[in-house]
């Protein structure tokens, strides 16, 4: 059975906006390049327990935790991820799913 694995990114605020564009503008390639897919982009969140929820959450799915983690320390990824850092405050998750 395979398991898949997904990277959940909860971006609360972005900061530089023109320090962010490098990494819009490469990430989903970088993504597709491991054969990941992009399952939610930032839409609107309804908090319908809890507190509410802040920030635009994005989801990305791998088929498994190795492929996940080998995009994440890609060097492409990699290449890319300090404008994130500098530009804007997130938290990422990888959670594992169901096995399919």
């Amino acid at each position: 059975m395979q398991t898949p694995a997904y990277f959940v990114f909860n971006v609360t605020a972005i900061h530089d906006p023109q320090g962010m564009l490098p990494y819009q503008q490469k990430v989903l390639d970088t993504v597709t390049a491991h054969h990941g897919s992009l399952l939610v982009g930032g839409g609107e969140v309804d908090s319908v327990e809890g507190p509410k929820v802040q920030g635009k959450f994005f989801i990305v799915r791998f088929d498994s935790t190795e492929a996940a983690q080998a995009w994440y320390h890609s060097p492409d990824y990699q290449s890319i991820i300090g404008h994130r850092h500098a530009s804007a405050s997130c938290q990422a998750f990888l959670l594992a799913g169901l096995p399919v």
